[in-house]
């Protein structure tokens, strides 16, 4: 265990780091960081059509509902429990460099999504699939193409099935522990929640990509939107902590040893390292993931549904910064610490902030919250488990791989992963190898299909019509 715990702290050093960052620089530069210069068209494409119906195009799904089934595997109890704890490990200037991060991975998702729609097919029951193993195995074609994309399916779908207990654990234990000060058995109570997820977990996603669709389309916004506001009734109740915050944050980026604390190590790479990898974790920018949730989706251009892409990283950043946000304004990290004050606070530092708020009120909301992000999760990751299945093996095969993913649900019951971690960030470190590789590799594709949408008027507006 101490050998591979040393290989994934390595792999997810400046090996994947590094793929990571240039593979989305290239996108950048070969884009010519449209994202950023015409930002404000892709929010109009993207949230700014969230009412409008969705007629135009292929699909099951609207480009709204694929969007919010992608996003539903990015946000979730990873952006509550995971992400805040990196302000204990590296500092609060750990989390500019998430922000920083967040520029690139809005360029990499852009183009996950992108490939992903315009090497989508339609499997034997005439549904649209795609993602990063079609992506692969059509883009790039011949053996290497074909390598890289079992690949992909392989792995991830290993990655996926721990994983997807070990969410349904980290969904139970809040409910546990409150259940716990009222004198009930918390074992019961475990049953019952799992129970719970279970049931609930398998009426969607044994409706198909439409009710998954559906149903993350609705859960999805109303649970993002709801922790924002108790996010920020917490910062206001503590308003006059902000500048501090802030300058945590901003001063803490380039002079880390500043608000070092008890912590070790406070390094400026450390900081920068610690920063990249968690914002690349949360928002799954380069790990191939977003393509499956997209490929059902109803749209007239492949570019314009990958605008979905850069508004998925902005929404995954903006509650990943509330996270920050609460628990620095509520004072549950605070410079100098001990380094048993920082190990003690890492530990559910949102759930503390909460509580500290408001009490034992706040400690069931924060619990409420950690189980619907954890239920949209789920209903995600058991399909794109199913998908990856049917890749490999077929879509008879595949529907028995959804039945063992919700059976990895119901082993939440009854056991625990010790050291589950370690060879999670192994097999998803193998999916975004092969992942990052092909979007260099096909970077060039999509600089031609964003040079093509913005140069035809009938998909964009403003483009420069061609003299007869």
């Amino acid at each position: 265990m101490d050998a591979l715990t040393a290989f994934a702290d390595w792999l997810w050093g400046w090996p994947l780091l590094a793929l990571i960052v240039i593979g989305g620089l290239i996108i950048c530069f070969r884009t010519k960081f449209f994202h950023l210069t015409h930002f404000p068209y892709v929010m109009q494409q993207t949230i700014g059509q969230v009412f409008k119906s969705d007629d135009e195009g292929k699909g099951q799904v609207s480009p709204f509902q694929a969007m919010t089934t992608a996003l539903a595997s990015s946000i979730g109890a990873a952006n509550i429990v995971v992400a805040p704890a990196i302000i204990f490990t590296s500092g609060p200037g750990a989390v500019f460099w998430m922000w920083v991060i967040a520029v690139v991975g809005q360029a990499t998702k852009f183009a996950e999504v992108t490939l992903s729609m315009n090497y989508r097919e339609k499997n034997e029951e005439g549904e649209y699939v795609g993602g990063a193993s079609y992506m692969l195995a059509k883009g790039i074609g011949g053996t290497l193409g074909k390598v890289l994309g079992a690949a992909v399916a392989f792995f991830l779908m290993i990655e996926i099935l721990p994983s997807i207990t070990i969410q349904s654990i980290s969904a139970a234990e809040p409910i546990m522990d409150i259940a716990s000060t009222f004198g009930a058995d918390p074992q019961i109570v475990r049953y019952i929640a799992i129970a719970a997820i279970f049931i609930i977990t398998a009426l969607v996603v044994y409706g198909g990509v439409k009710a998954i669709g559906e149903a993350t389309g609705k859960l999805v916004p109303i649970m993002a939107i709801a922790y924002i506001v108790f996010g920020l009734i917490i910062i206001v109740m503590n308003i006059d902590k902000l500048p501090d915050v802030f300058r945590y944050i901003f001063v803490g980026a380039f002079t880390p040893e500043a608000f070092a604390g008890g912590f070790a190590g406070a390094t400026l790479q450390r900081v920068i390292g610690e920063g990249v990898a968690r914002g690349v974790y949360s928002s799954e920018a380069g790990m191939g993931s977003a393509g499956y949730g997209h490929a059902a989706a109803a749209t007239d251009h492949p570019v314009r549904q990958g605008f979905w892409g850069c508004f998925e990283v902005l929404a995954d950043t903006l509650v990943l910064t509330m996270s920050v946000l609460i628990v620095l304004a509520a004072g549950i990290w605070v410079p100098g610490m001990s380094e048993e004050a920082l190990s003690a606070n890492a530990s559910n530092a949102v759930a503390r902030a909460f509580g500290a708020s408001f009490g034992t009120f706040g400690s069931v909301v924060i619990s409420i919250f950690l189980f619907l992000f954890v239920i949209s999760t789920l209903t995600v990751i058991v399909f794109y488990c199913e998908k990856q299945a049917e890749y490999l093996f077929g879509t008879q095969i595949a529907k028995w791989f959804r039945a063992l993913a919700m059976l990895m649900v119901a082993l939440a019951a009854f056991i625990s992963f010790d050291n589950a971690g370690t060879f999670l960030d192994i097999s998803l470190g193998l999916v975004v190898i092969p992942n990052m590789i092909g979007i260099i590799l096909l970077s060039g594709k999509v600089k031609d299909l964003t040079n093509e949408f913005f140069s035809d008027p009938s998909l964009y507006p403003k483009a420069k019509k061609k003299k007869a």
